[in-house]
């Protein structure tokens, strides 16, 4: 049976902003929006086509489930029972596995000042139990503000959580991420094993992790570290400074990234404890819209969600979604350009 082509929608805000979205994975495809003097670029990274949206091996702009990021071997335990979901990343599970939220058919719709993609995912669908109801919601304001609204129910308990995976880059693609000032408000991020399943919580003072006041990210890249050599840059989560992983956060501003030479500044809010930082870094050889591949380090992506591997940790309760319950997250990435 010959796959259906994903519709594409775009929202546009009154300074000529506008943003592509697929139903294939409820994709961002494309963000364009000015810089200083006034000329439009798109500042994300995505692929030329539907076709490869459809297996989309580097996330692009997708929403991830029914688990964002990693799960230790795909095991863990639902009410004193083993489950398995499926291990697609060196032996572990990630980002949902090979048929997760980022490569399924979402069904949009243009309504309320926004765009609402809805999916459902069946129950044992990456090894997961319970038929699980999702939708994301859309809006573009003229603020430049996206906001990425989930909601999600299910027939039987089951792990979620969810994030956006856009890759940014603020210059347009003209070079890679390396002079882009970030700024994250965490004092801990976790350290990683080999397989990226984390092995403990870490102050970040003294550390090329620290970010807490704006640093570009090329020289962090260069510093010899061993959790940045394992991972070939960061790929790691950060803990919110006003996050506790076991509880509802209200929405706030948690990261900010600048870019000098185009003048646009991204803000992230989000209402998640987690977010994860990811340098591009697999990045190489990667054909998207350009003419040529990306490059590593070419793109980054801030991700909000859960910690990696919660289910076995001390706060798994927290990331279980029962019947009757309704699963809620917001996160805002908002474009501006910085006087």
């Amino acid at each position: 049976m010959p796959c259906t082509e994903a519709q594409l929608f775009t929202l546009r805000n009154a300074y000529g902003m506008r943003v592509t979205v697929s139903e294939r994975g409820a994709a961002l495809v494309s963000w364009w929006a000015p810089d200083r003097y006034g000329r439009m670029a798109d500042v994300l990274l995505g692929y030329p086509s539907d076709a490869q949206y459809r297996h989309n091996p580097s996330y692009f702009g997708a929403i991830i489930g029914r688990w964002a990021n990693r799960i230790a071997q795909g095991r863990f335990m639902l009410d004193g029972r083993p489950v398995q979901a499926d291990v697609n990343d060196r032996g572990n599970h990630l980002h949902g596995g090979d048929a997760g939220f980022h490569c399924a058919q979402w069904r949009g719709v243009l309504a309320h000042g926004g765009l609402t993609l809805r999916h459902v995912s069946p129950d044992g669908q990456g090894g997961f139990p319970g038929n699980v109801e999702v939708q994301v919601f859309y809006q573009l304001d003229d603020e430049g503000c996206l906001s990425i609204e989930y909601q999600a129910t299910s027939d039987a308990p089951t792990p979620l959580n969810l994030t956006s995976h856009p890759y940014f880059n603020l210059n347009g693609g003209v070079g890679d991420v390396g002079d882009h000032m970030l700024q994250i408000d965490a004092d801990y991020y976790l350290q990683v094993d080999p397989a990226g399943i984390p092995i403990g919580r870490a102050a970040v003072g003294g550390t090329p992790f620290d970010f807490r006041q704006p640093a570009a990210i090329g020289p962090r890249l260069r510093w010899p570290d061993a959790q940045l050599r394992q991972a070939g840059g960061f790929d790691h989560c950060y803990c919110l400074s006003d996050g506790a992983p076991g509880g509802t956060q209200a929405l706030r501003t948690v990261a900010r990234v600048y870019d000098p030479g185009s003048g646009r500044q991204l803000q992230v809010a989000t209402t998640e404890a987690g977010l994860q930082f990811y340098s591009g870094n697999c990045l190489e050889g990667v054909q998207g819209r350009s003419r040529q591949p990306y490059a590593r380090h070419d793109g980054f992506c801030l991700e909000a969600g859960a910690y990696p591997d919660q289910l076995n940790g001390q706060h798994a309760a927290a990331v279980i979604l029962r019947p009757g319950q309704v699963y809620r997250q917001t996160t805002v990435y908002r474009l501006a350009l910085q006087c």
